[in-house]
């Protein structure tokens, strides 16, 4: 991140004002002035003195200050920065923004500002779904605000859905993303497609047979590309996890759905397929529940998915200048990616291993091989996002290398 770039930083109501302090602090390792306005909710959580000690300037929280207005004032310090970002961005805040008010500093500030702004929602999962809430943030987007998040998983209030605010880390890519140069976006022009998660393949209404994959690996690929300059398309099975900042986002569930969304998205100049995609689908699914008759199972005749690496690696015309493909190994690792890298026709295959002993299947690191037709890439162990990035850098230097 380049140094010497200046934050406006809106803390807003919740609990997740907490992970704040560490995001002050990650920005300030970067080189990056953090000036902070604190609302009267935010300040139920952490206080003014911690953001101070954290950001090493001054703490805003009055719009009717004497002392603050004739030293900053509401309006320079809105434009005295290069990036707004409120985090978290509770249910409240967001309704001032979409609706243009001014009641406090920070909505003032807000409504002042000419610089680009960044949201990271936080609130109760049924205030995220409101249909008030999706509104707002509708709104917003259609103004060119920037959002990342929310994630989905164990709530503060006890319920369990999306509305987490990002990690101190996620948001810290993105504002990367938003700040990096040209020479930091070696993928600025190209157009990049990653399919993730797994695909749920449904045997009736309520049942499905699927796999153990989260989506971790695949998200991060997205993201990396994205950061790096890529315009990314995400296509994705159901997860838990958020968006990713600057994708594309399509979700589908089963492997023929994945394919068509895969096709929909051509061209593009870099394929990775990261999904589990599921090798087989029940023939007939049944329209209403299967019920047990007298203890015997139903007979489930089953068929081929299609297979979405191939047949990117076969699209003719439309086919990407890189394939990627993707190998989750029990045993011979290596040996088992080099005959799929054959049998596919794709470019590229990382593989991994995902025998129980790793314990990488659904984790949150992984230890991969590149395996091409020129040979074998050994990586170390590393986390999943460090694995992107490093893939997503490489794909950057293939692709230079075809210009």
């Amino acid at each position: 991140m380049p140094a010497g770039k200046r934050i406006l930083l809106i803390v807003a109501g919740g609990i997740a004002a907490y992970k704040v302090l560490e995001l002050i602090r990650r920005l300030r390792e970067r080189g990056i002035s953090v000036r902070s306005v604190l609302t009267r909710g935010g300040a139920e959580f952490v206080t003014a003195l911690s953001l101070q000690a954290l950001s090493e300037n001054k703490v805003y929280t009055d719009l009717f200050s004497l002392t603050d207005e004739s030293e900053m004032g509401h309006i320079r310090l809105s434009r005295e920065a290069d990036l707004v970002v409120v985090a978290p961005a509770s249910a409240d805040i967001l309704a001032k923004m979409a609706a243009g008010l001014a009641d406090d500093l920070a909505a003032t500030a807000l409504l002042a500002t000419d610089k680009p702004v960044m949201v990271a929602p936080a609130m109760n999962t049924q205030m995220w779904a409101h249909a008030a809430t999706q509104a707002n943030i509708a709104t917003l987007k259609s103004r060119g605000i920037l959002t990342i998040g929310p994630n989905a998983g164990d709530l503060a209030c006890g319920e369990v859905g999306a509305g987490r605010m990002s990690e101190p880390h996620e948001i810290l890519a993105a504002i990367e993303a938003f700040f990096a140069s040209p020479a930091q976006q070696p993928l600025a022009g190209f157009k990049a497609l990653v399919t993730s998660g797994p695909t749920h393949e449904a045997i009736d209404p309520v049942r499905y047979i699927a796999n153990r994959s989260s989506g971790k690996q695949g998200h991060a690929i997205a993201a990396a590309l994205a950061r790096l300059g890529a315009s990314t398309t995400l296509i994705s099975g159901p997860t838990r996890l958020s968006n990713p900042p600057g994708v594309s986002l399509v979700a589908v569930e089963s492997a023929r759905e994945m394919l068509t969304a895969c096709q929909a998205a051509l061209p593009a100049d870099v394929a990775v397929c990261a999904a589990a995609v599921a090798d087989w689908r029940v023939a007939s699914p049944a329209n209403g529940k299967l019920k047990k008759k007298g203890g015997k199972p139903p007979a489930l005749e089953l068929v081929e998915n299609p297979d979405i690496l191939a047949a990117l690696s076969a699209a003719g015309n439309a086919r990407p200048r890189l394939v990627v493909g993707f190998a989750a190994e029990t045993d011979q690792v290596v040996e088992n990616a080099k005959a799929k890298l054959k049998r596919k026709g794709c470019d590229w295959i990382v593989a991994n291993d995902v025998s129980s002993a790793t314990g990488t299947f659904g984790g949150d690191s992984n230890t991969v091989h590149l395996v091409s037709q020129s040979g074998v890439e050994d990586w170390p162990p590393m986390s999943k996002d460090e694995v992107a990035l490093r893939l997503a850098r490489r794909i950057g230097e293939q692709l230079a290398a075809l210009r």
